[in-house]
């Protein structure tokens, strides 16, 4: 996982995200409830933590691949629900990713976000899309939340994934037409998985 996240300049879905190394590579989790994910998480991943004030929870609306032009407004109190539905996506997402059952208390935190009013879009006068004024961080949330929804439901259920890297945790959707993506970004853990079993082949005997 990463502590720093970005966007490409052609606005193309995906995110930059920096290594524990300090190297950036491009990943794409095939949906917005996932881009949530390498904000930080519970337990061990809270060392990569960086929504620590609402206007972080802003800037990562602006990364994420939710249209431009939103006009956000988060308070404090937002930010903690915001962390609290990360937290429990990223067990849902894992749950799901490895046919475990999902967890009632995750799904009820899921749940209760989705069911406030989600992000307004509009048509501005020129005939293009828009978001509506007045964009609230608990819109932001029920967006996302009703997007989980959408996925753990949907047809793609089945294709969330957890990198196959020995100690790599993001989760995406194998969108591929064969199914079978198997790295966060083959830039990243798909290469050093590579030079891991070409060593291994090389030292016999040897992790």
């Amino acid at each position: 996982m990463s502590g720093r996240a970005g966007e490409s300049p052609d606005r193309t879905p995906g995110l930059t995200l920096v290594s524990s190394q300090g190297k950036s590579f491009r990943f794409d989790p095939g949906a917005l409830c996932l881009e949530l994910l390498p904000t930080g998480g519970p337990g061990a991943f809270a060392r990569w933590e960086v929504l620590h004030e609402p206007a972080d929870l802003v800037a990562w609306a602006r990364r994420s691949r939710l249209p431009d032009g939103l006009d956000l407004a988060v308070s404090a109190a937002e930010l903690e629900h915001a962390r609290a539905l990360r937290d429990a996506l990223f067990p849902l997402a894992a749950d799901r990713a490895h046919d475990r059952p999902l967890r009632a208390a995750h799904l009820d935190v899921v749940n209760a976000a989705a069911a406030g009013p989600p992000l307004v879009a509009r048509i501005a006068p020129d005939g293009s899309r828009a978001w509506a004024p007045g964009a609230t961080g608990t819109q932001l949330l029920a967006t996302v939340a009703r997007d989980a929804i959408d996925l753990f439901t949907g047809p793609y259920a089945h294709r969330v994934r957890e990198c196959g890297a020995h100690n790599c945790y993001l989760l995406f959707v194998d969108t591929s037409r064969p199914g079978r993506r198997r790295w966060c970004a083959m830039e990243h853990c798909g290469n050093r998985e590579k030079v891991r079993a070409h060593r291994a082949r090389q030292e016999p005997g040897k992790p």
